[in-house]
């Protein structure tokens, strides 16, 4: 992440980790997912996602600005619940959800990719060889230097942004006259239910704006610019989304949309621009992609380390390997599991879950801890209601659907449970 050279972060650094955090992989992977299962409502699924995140940093920027610290949600819930066998479960939870995020990000970039170069004649093996090999690579920088992890970050970022306003600018003019435009109308949108778990299921699109709380300690002038970091971040990329969604259902048939369903951004810049737009837009996608992985593999080997550090993961996890948390190996093995196992659909569902869960519990925290943060009381339990009314809402959904979505939630979060009270319990005994 990009940090001034006082080593404090600007209000503009916070932002962009913010933006770099929600706009990576996410849109790309999970946009044509978006549309099948909201058809023309799906700006209206993005703004209920939308509004559940903004809801949910209320309770960040009140626990950032009193518990800064470089664990982020790691230390909130611990803050909140104590280090318990629910606060690391949790915890853990946190961690296999980056994991899943990883997953996310490697399958959308194994869908993009052979739309530039394809190495065989079969599309799923073209897949597997790309989502295997960003992940290798991405590891491989990793351990290589975290410096240049920040640094392709920064570029990142305002790379896809670039290309992505010009996506949403070239593509609003090219709506003008189009026959498709009649799809956004209120006679092709789902059921509101359906519209509420299509936001739910592509809920992963907008879980970055958590970076910043890793940040808090580092950020000048916390008091002003936390809050400011949050809700300017999140309100961009709402408006962001929002205008993606209508650009593309304008552009595009929903038979097209199903077809390209897996890389439908390119798809949508085709009608004003052609293969041109479709590359550029495909260039987007694999370095947005490429820097989430990255960045995500980073964060994803700390937060394995905070959580054993805190005592809540066996203390192996705190120690090295090649110089970087050994949490990084594990993270990228498996990651490299998940994506040549799992659909998308299950990916971002399992994702979904798994951060809207935690969400829930951190709206949970900032409720418990209103008094000591100075917050309104009412504003985290609405969060923490609202997540898990969406956490029932997309489980019963992905249950009718795409039950191994469901099963592999599930799984996970139980998983993470009977880990952390097998090693609580052993740890117990080993005292005694």
């Amino acid at each position: 992440m990009p940090i001034a050279t006082s080593d404090k972060i600007s209000l503009k650094e916070a932002i962009s980790i913010g933006i770099g955090g929600m706009v990576g992989g996410g849109i790309f992977a999970v946009l044509g997912l978006a549309v099948s299962i909201a058809q023309g409502g799906t700006p209206i699924a993005f703004l209920f996602a939308g509004l559940l995140a903004l809801i949910t940093s209320y309770s960040y920027v009140k626990l950032s600005q009193k518990y800064p610290d470089r664990g982020g949600t790691v230390k909130f819930i611990n803050q909140g619940f104590g280090v318990t066998i629910f606060s690391g479960s949790i915890n853990n939870l946190l961690w296999v959800s980056y994991i899943i995020m990883l997953s996310l990000y490697a399958s959308a970039f194994g869908s993009y990719a052979p739309n530039l170069f394809e190495i065989t004649q079969n599309k799923t093996i073209n897949f597997h060889i790309y989502a295997s090999a960003i992940i290798i690579l991405a590891t491989a920088i990793n351990y290589y230097s975290v410096a240049i992890v920040g640094k392709i970050e920064s570029y990142a970022v305002i790379i896809k942004l670039i290309i992505l306003i010009g996506f949403i600018g070239i593509g609003a003019y090219g709506l003008i006259g189009n026959p498709n435009l009649s799809q956004l109308a209120m006679s092709n949108w789902e059921t509101p239910l359906q519209l509420f778990a299509a936001g739910m299921v592509i809920f992963v699109a907008y879980e970055g704006f958590e970076l910043i709380a890793n940040a808090a300690p580092d950020i000048e002038n916390p008091k002003k610019n936390i809050p400011r970091a949050y809700y300017y971040s999140v309100i961009f990329v709402i408006v962001l989304y929002f205008i993606i969604a209508i650009v593309t259902v304008g552009s595009l048939t929903f038979d097209k949309i199903a077809t390209a369903e897996d890389y439908v951004l390119a798809e949508a810049a085709k009608p004003m621009l052609g293969k041109i737009g479709f590359t550029i837009i495909t260039i987007a996608a694999l370095i947005s992609t490429f820097s989430a992985i990255n960045a995500s593999l980073y964060g994803g080997s700390r937060v394995n380390f905070e959580i054993a550090e805190d005592d809540e993961l066996p203390t192996h996890f705190t120690s090295k390997l090649w110089n970087q948390p050994i949490g990084l190996f594990i993270t990228a093995i498996a990651t490299l599991i998940l994506v040549n196992v799992l659909d998308l659909e299950s990916i971002s569902t399992a994702g979904s879950v798994g951060f809207i869960l935690i969400f829930g519990i951190v709206n949970l925290v900032g409720f418990k801890l209103a008094k000591d943060t100075g917050s309104n009381r009412v504003i985290p339990i609405i969060g923490f209601i609202l997540c898990m009314v969406a956490l029932v809402i997309l489980i019963h959904q992905q249950y009718l659907t795409n039950l191994t979505g469901v099963i592999v939630s599930m799984s996970i979060i139980l998983l993470c449970f009977i880990a952390e009270w097998m090693y609580k319990t052993t740890e117990r005994n080993q005292k005694n």
